[in-house]
């Protein structure tokens, strides 16, 4: 039936051991391209905190802020609140939430490259019109754009990373998506610190530059093959055993075939998603598509991330040594994103999510500590205090790359069965964003009224989300997409929840 039924999506049987083939260059080449998409989300996450503290772009749109900045006896924490200047930043994420929910259908009945082309156009418009601006209005309308880009790119991306990488070395090859997005913040912090020495136009460098990895992005789709999984979903079967064949390097592909194409049957007979993923089966995937994007934004870490150049210089650090404060963390986010690929498929996720989690909290308590002591609304802080406070910083921004960063959207993505993965996803998406634009709107208002205690607020958040992974994730390496399902039925508490695999048995034996 349409939209329900009684036993689990997907295969009822597990065949990963029966499944053939190796990383093949192909399958390499086709991830690289698609994770470039992520690097469109971090270039902005980068830039647009460079770009909000650049005296000249204050000057022109936000003419207040620049005034406050310059008042010294002006409260260090409140310098920079401005709720134009936070929805500057924020309208972004917005846009992205609304769009990702328009992709979900896109990406199930067009395929997972439809989405990525969609998103890449989209971002390009958008970084045109915000290298363009000559008011509010223009810079806005840019940032909606982008985040149209934003809600289709990182809605198709992770599934199809998700789709194209064999079990084994799923979670590694998704991470390609985290890592692209690490070297788009780094990109962003780099230009920035050239930019800003570029008076009075270097903002519109920093902005446009945008349009960089949107072409790849938008050129690079055009040309990647479709995944297997969404072929077969569309009816083309003989066309996804084909590229199934192509990317595992073998013609022996029996077992992982059959289990996509039933896999697909079923989800072609669910014509409402979003209502089948409420049902009771459904349910420890999407209580994951909800807390896991919710809990990786209350890590803090985007408010670091957004704000990082803002963030230094309301803790005393002097122009462009705060860029190069925001250009070493970015550097740190990159490069601990490589730990997370080498060691997700070797470790599994919860051992990276838990140590992850404890090492942000140890981190976001010390800066605390140091700020709540020696930093207040009228003094700022010494120079090895400053440096102190730098190494704790990139410290916990170490720690959610190889964890909460890549994690966050690695597990979403890869425990949807195929009837649920476009909603899945999309839920995933547009709850990142939402926080997201939560966060962003509120950071600068939060910093002024928490002062150091922000960092504690985040720092109960990480406890909170390092307790729910170690009570209800279970641990995901090497199993199969389409045999997750089975996962959930033996963890100590989702078997609870979920309904008797048997049922749908006995219904199908009585049909027959």
């Amino acid at each position: 039936m349409a939209g329900g039924g009684f036993g689990p999506a997907g295969v009822a049987k597990e065949r990963a051991h029966e499944y053939q083939g190796k990383v093949t260059s192909f399958v390499v080449i086709a991830c690289i391209v698609a994770a470039i998409g992520g690097s469109i989300f971090g270039y902005d996450i980068g830039i647009s905190g460079g770009v909000t503290s650049m005296d000249p772009f204050l000057k022109e749109f936000f003419p207040k802020v620049f005034e406050k900045k310059g008042h010294l006896n002006e409260d260090n924490y409140c310098k920079y609140d401005n709720q134009g200047l936070a929805a500057f930043t924020s309208s972004l994420y917005l846009a992205g939430l609304v769009s990702s929910l328009v992709a979900s259908p896109i990406t199930r009945n067009y395929g997972r490259r439809a989405s990525i082309i969609c998103g890449g156009i989209s971002f390009l418009i958008g970084a045109a019109l915000n290298a363009a601006a000559v008011n509010l209005i223009m810079l806005i309308i840019g940032r909606v754009m982008l985040g149209v880009g934003i809600g289709f790119g990182n809605q198709a991306v992770p599934l199809y990373l998700s789709e194209m990488a064999p079990a084994h070395l799923r979670g590694a090859l998704n991470m390609m998506f985290q890592l692209a997005t690490t070297l788009g913040i780094f990109t962003a912090n780099m230009v920035n610190y050239g930019t800003d020495k570029l008076n009075p136009w270097g903002w519109r460098l920093s902005l446009g530059l945008a349009a960089a990895p949107a072409l790849l992005m938008t050129v690079g789709g055009y040309f990647l093959p479709e995944t297997p999984n969404s072929l077969i979903e569309q009816g083309k079967k003989e066309r996804g055993r084909e590229i199934l064949e192509k990317i595992r390097g073998t013609k022996n592909v029996n077992a992982e075939y059959q289990d996509i194409v039933e896999a697909s049957e079923l989800a072609n007979s669910i014509k409402y998603p979003f209502r089948n993923i409420l049902e009771k089966r459904n349910r420890p995937q999407l209580v994951m598509a909800i807390f896991m994007p919710t809990f990786q934004i209350l890590t803090g870490i985007n408010s670091i991330l957004f704000y990082a150049p803002v963030l230094f210089q309301t803790m005393g650090f002097k122009g462009s040594a705060s860029l190069y404060s925001s250009v070493l963390t970015g550097a740190v986010l990159c490069l601990s994103t490589l730990i997370s690929i080498a060691l997700v498929d070797r470790l599994g996720r919860r051992v990276l999510l838990i140590s992850g989690g404890i090492q942000m909290i140890v981190c976001q308590v010390i800066v605390a500590i140091i700020l709540g002591l020696k930093f207040g609304a009228d003094k700022e802080l010494t120079k090895g205090y400053s440096v102190l406070v730098v190494v704790f910083i990139c410290l916990f921004v170490a720690a959610f790359g190889w964890s909460w960063g890549p994690l966050g959207w690695t597990v979403p993505s890869e425990i949807f069965p195929l009837e649920t993965r476009s909603a899945g996803q999309s839920i995933t998406v547009a709850v990142n964003l939402f926080f997201t634009f939560v966060i962003a709107q509120s950071f600068l208002s939060m910093l002024c009224a928490f002062k150091y205690g922000i960092f504690l607020f985040f720092a109960g958040w990480i406890v909170i989300m390092t307790i729910f992974v170690w009570v209800f994730l279970p641990e995901t390496k090497g199993v199969p997409i389409e045999e997750m399902i089975l996962l959930w039925r033996k963890h100590w508490f989702w078997k609870k929840i979920m309904p008797d695999i048997q049922v749908q048995e006995d219904a199908d034996s009585d049909k027959a």
